[in-house]
């Protein structure tokens, strides 16, 4: 089951540069939000912040209520694990690429099974990743992210790499691993299209402030027009 996400006056700041700017939202246990916004908003910064792979410079992050400052950052990356906009992968192989997060903590998981959750057969096993297209290195990726069994998922742009069928495809999977997983998933994306059709509810950044939250249906009808044209660069 995942997990609910507050994010409570984040802010982040690298010398006079304040990138966040006392960022507050709520994102939903078992549901999909998309985090929007003009580029430099600050949505990337705010998704590394949110699992601690940069230390905000103040605010809160909690999980299900509990504060994250506090808690060990490694532990805390198991709980919300995070997809990258392009699929670094390092392994030898396949399998050896899904299973290198229990491996380094002394864990067992399942390849065969993390590979069919993602949507690849299992004859990839043995391949060299690089082999792969970029659409299947990226669900490589989020298999690698899944087998330390995340209660949160955070994905940076995870298809904006992508060919339009290989896209449409990670958005299923996307819609699959929260439907199947209950998974709370944190999706930033630059497309209206894809937030239309993946999300279940929008957080809107600028300049690195948070700007508002709609459900999908707000976001999408004339309560949310302005918002559209703000995130689409009409304004």
């Amino acid at each position: 089951m995942g997990l609910e996400v507050e994010i409570s006056g984040l802010r982040y700041t690298v010398g006079k540069a304040e990138i966040l700017q006392g960022v507050s939202a709520r994102i939903p246990e078992a549901e999909i939000t998309a985090v929007v916004g003009p580029s430099g908003a600050g949505k990337s910064t705010l998704l590394r912040a949110i699992n601690r792979l940069i230390e905000p410079s103040s605010g809160e992050v909690y999980l299900d209520g509990s504060p994250t400052s506090g808690m060990d950052p490694l532990v805390l990356r198991r709980k919300i694990g995070m997809v990258f906009q392009l699929p670094a992968l390092f392994g030898a192989t396949v399998e050896s690429e899904v299973l290198y997060g229990p491996r380094l903590a002394g864990k067992d998981a399942d390849a065969a099974r993390l590979l069919e959750v993602v949507g690849l057969d299992i004859s990839l096993s043995s391949r060299d990743p690089q082999t792969l297209s970029v659409g299947q290195q990226q669900r490589v990726s989020i298999a690698r992210t899944l087998a330390l069994e995340p209660e949160v998922l955070l994905m940076d742009e995870p298809t904006s790499a992508l060919d339009e069928a290989a896209r449409l495809k990670i958005e299923d999977l996307i819609q699959e691993l929260n439907a199947r997983l209950n998974l709370t998933i944190v999706l930033v994306s630059h497309a209206l299209d894809q937030v239309e059709r993946v999300a279940g509810r929008v957080v809107l950044l600028a300049e690195g402030r948070s700007e508002g939250e709609w459900s999908k249906q707000e976001f999408f009808s004339k309560e949310g027009e302005l918002a559209r044209r703000f995130v689409s660069g009409k304004l």
